[in-house]
Formats: C-alpha cells, sequence, structure tokens
C-alpha cells in the first residue's frame, strides 16, 4: 500500500533529514548556547536515531514520556489503538494505522527538542519552508502584482466578474498545494512560474468542483448581512511557502470584496509534516513580504500587517491540528474549538492531511457521499481544497474513479488532481 511505503521508505528518509540538520547547526548552537547548546544537540540526535530504529524494525509504539500539554491525550489515543487489538500484540509502526504512525512521528521529532533545552524551540523544518519560499519567488511576485492591480478597481466589478476572480483564486490556493515538502520527504518543490497563466488547462484536473456552491453561500451572506451580524471564513492551513502566501491572498480577497468581514487562520502549534504552517511561519511570511524590495510584494505585505492589527485577521494555533484524532471526534476530544469553529460562516480546509482527518482516512468507495464520510464533523458549511496524494477520496461519480485508474494507476498520490469539495452543514 501506499502507507506501508510512506512509513518504511519516506518517514525515515524525513529523520535522516532531520538529524542531518541538527548536525548542521553544531556550531549555532555552540555559538549561542555554548558547550550546553551542543549537549542537547547531541541528545536530541540520539533520541531521533532511537526513533528511526524503533520506526525501521516494527517495534511497538511507546508512550510519550515527555510533560507537554497534549502528552496525556496522545498516551490515551495509544491505548485506544492497544484496546483495539484485543491483546493481539501491540500497536507497532507497520501494524497501527498510518495517520497514527505519521503524526506520532511527528509528535516524536517535537518531543526531542522539547526535551532538550536550550534548543527546545528550534523548528528542523525551517530551512526547507524559507528556501520553499525565495525559490517560488517569481509566482510570489506575479501573484500579488496581479492581486494589487485587481484591488485598484475591484469597486467595478459587477457579480460575474466578482464570481471570475474569486474562482481564480480559488484554483490557486488549490494548486498551491502542490508546494508538499512531507510529500517529497523534504526534497525542494516550490512553485516556480506563474500560478495564474494555467489555470484554464488545470480545470479538466478537478475531479470535484464544488466552486458554484462556495460562491452561491459567500455571495448570499454578504447579501443577507446586516451591519449587526460578521461574516466570518476561517481557513484550516497547510504548507507554508507559497501556498500560505495563496492563501493569504485569497483571503484578502474575500475582505477586499466584502465577502467577509474576518477570517480567522488556523496553523500548527509546533513544528509538523516538513512543511505545515505555525505561528513563526505565518508571522515571517508577512514580514518578508513586507520588506520586499518589490512594490506589491510590499503592499501585500504592509495590508495584511494591517488587517491582523485591526483585528479582521486572526491566527490561532489550538492544540488538537498537532493530535492524532480525526475530526469526527473534535466535539468530543477538542469541544472549546469545535464551539469556536460553530461560529463561522464557511470553513477551508487546506490540503491532504485535512482531508485525510476529515474523511478518517478510510479507504472509502469512491462514490460514498462526502456528508456522510465526515461522519458527524459538522459545525459549519465546509469545503475542502485538496490536490490528492494519499490514496483516500469520496463524492465522485460513478465509474469516475476507475475510469482514471484504468489509465493511471497512481492518480490517488500523484498531486496531479485536485478537488473544491463542499459540505453544507446538516
Amino acid at each position: 500500500s501506499f502507507a506501508y511505503f510512506t512509513v518504511k521508505d519516506r518517514l525515515p528518509q524525513i529523520l535522516t533529514k532531520v538529524i542531518d540538520t541538527l548536525h548542521r547547526h553544531k556550531n549555532e548552537f555552540f555559538e549561542e548556547h555554548g558547550e550546553k547548546g551542543v549537549e542537547a544537540e547531541k541528545r536530541a540526535i540520539s533520541f531521533l536515531s532511537k526513533l528511526r530504529n524503533e520506526l525501521q524494525t516494527d517495534k511497538p509504539v511507546t508512550p510519550l514520556e515527555d510533560e507537554l500539554p497534549d502528552a496525556a491525550l496522545w498516551n490515551q489515543y495509544l491505548d485506544y489503538q492497544r484496546n483495539l487489538l484485543n491483546g493481539n500484540g501491540e500497536p507497532s509502526w507497520f501494524q497501527s494505522p498510518w495517520l497514527f504512525v505519521e503524526c506520532y512521528m511527528y509528535r516524536r521529532i517535537h518531543s526531542a527538542l522539547a526535551q532538550n533545552p536550550p534548543i527546545g524551540s528550534f523548528d528542523v523544518f525551517k530551512e526547507g519552508k524559507t528556501q520553499n519560499f525565495f525559490e517560488s519567488q517569481e509566482a510570489i511576485i506575479a501573484l500579488c502584482t496581479y492581486f494589487q492591480e485587481l484591488l485598484k478597481n475591484i469597486k467595478d466589478l459587477d457579480e460575474k466578474q466578482l464570481r471570475g476572480e474569486l474562482f481564480k483564486l480559488l484554483q490557486v490556493s488549490l494548486w498551491g498545494n502542490k508546494c508538499d515538502l512531507s510529500f517529497s520527504a523534504g526534497e525542494e518543490s516550490s512553485q516556480k512560474s506563474s500560478p495564474l497563466q494555467c489555470l484554464e488547462d488545470m480545470v479538466p484536473y478537478i475531479l470535484v468542483n464544488d466552486m458554484e456552491k462556495l460562491w452561491s453561500l459567500l455571495i448570499n451572506a454578504k447579501k443577507r448581512n446586516t451591519d449587526k451580524c460578521t461574516v466570518r471564513v476561517d481557513i484550516i492551513l497547510d504548507n507554508a511557502g507559497f501556498e500560505l502566501v495563496s492563501d493569504l491572498v485569497l483571503t484578502d480577497f474575500l475582505l477586499s470584496t466584502k465577502l467577509a468581514d474576518e477570517v480567522h487562520f488556523h496553523g500548527k502549534s509546533i513544528p509538523w509534516y516538513v512543511s505545515d504552517t505555525t505561528k513563526n511561519d505565518f508571522n515571517w511570511t508577512i514580514k518578508q513580504l513586507q520588506s520586499a524590495n518589490h512594490m506589491w510584494m510590499s503592499r501585500c505585505g504592509i495590508n495584511w500587517e494591517g488587517n491582523l492589527k485591526k483585528g479582521v485577521w486572526v491566527y490561532q494555533d489550538h492544540m488538537f491540528w498537532t493530535l492524532p484524532h480525526i475530526y469526527s471526534s473534535m466535539a468530543e476530544v477538542a469541544p472549546d474549538l469545535y464551539a469556536d469553529l460553530q461560529k463561522s460562516n464557511l470553513l477551508l480546509f487546506k490540503g491532504d492531511l485535512n482531508y485525510r482527518k476529515l474523511t478518517g482516512d478510510r479507504k472509502w468507495e469512491y462514490t460514498v457521499p462526502f456528508h456522510q464520510a465526515l461522519n458527524k464533523f459538522h459545525p459549519a458549511p465546509l469545503c475542502s481544497l485538496r490536490t490528492l496524494k494519499s490514496d483516500t477520496q469520496v463524492g465522485l461519480k460513478p465509474g469516475q474513479g476507475e475510469q482514471i485508474q484504468a489509465s493511471e494507476p497512481e492518480w490517488m498520490i500523484s498531486g496531479k488532481y485536485g478537488i473544491v469539495q463542499f459540505d453544507a452543514t446538516a
């Protein structure tokens, strides 16, 4: 299975890169923290080498030993996995759900650093995320320029033009999701060309296209909107780098056209899945744009900093997003987050991992309705913007999946196909 390939090959590659990254920063740790920094680096590497060995030799998954706030929830989840086995052995790396062991590996990487101050806050994936941002420079400039030119005439757009621009920026945000470093085991995956040039050519690769439903939800909310109630859109972020910039442009468009009054961004509270967005990445990206020597990039950065200051953009990072739980258990595990999401008019879930957690990461029949696969997770109307990088997909037309499978056996994991899949609340 693709899951087996991921755990056997890709996860050890990622761990090897993390160990290498720590080795390469040894001098920096010494300069900042003296001998203590070097000792901490050695201990963290020894933790991670042990982890890699456990993974490669299919050892049992062990409880977390750190004192971090989410450790108890993780260990309860491990107990839950153990109970599923009915006494037939322990959950191990190759005998457990893929989603669980993959999330668990990233949590153990975090633990290796967190337990070894003074390097506890070092982000082992930061270099790759920074590189992705700089290698995507041309695409970022093209997108910022397009958007700032659009803003000049935004007040003059009629409804049809507004809809057309929304669809364009939704697609840029969708295909921006190709830039995923965990998928390429940390190899370069930046957006090199202008993302707007090839949108028309990409439309046939959107297997489920619910952009019309999104448009009608947003335009109706805008028309109903009185001074008293605000339209809130939430975006559950995926990758830093170009994808994040495409998400920021999309959400600025929603504000500028009054399709939304406030946007809540949900990122990760710890470094996660190689390229996922943390608070540091979010702030760093806006600062980079602000200080860019390109007029439209820096205009974007300045405006976005202003959105945060005014409170029309809000960044949040609940620890639930870095737990192994699927989203149908959110109401029980993180009732505060679920209640917050219920206040939203629309939830946009970016990327593959979010889709796996939305649908329970099961091997569904392709035609199972999305609403059913969500398994009672309906805090608010929601939409998944995702390029396919794992073998879970629902809501297709009869025969659609089989037809592609016949000519492209790798269609579910190549990142070539995408979905804009909407579900109204129950």
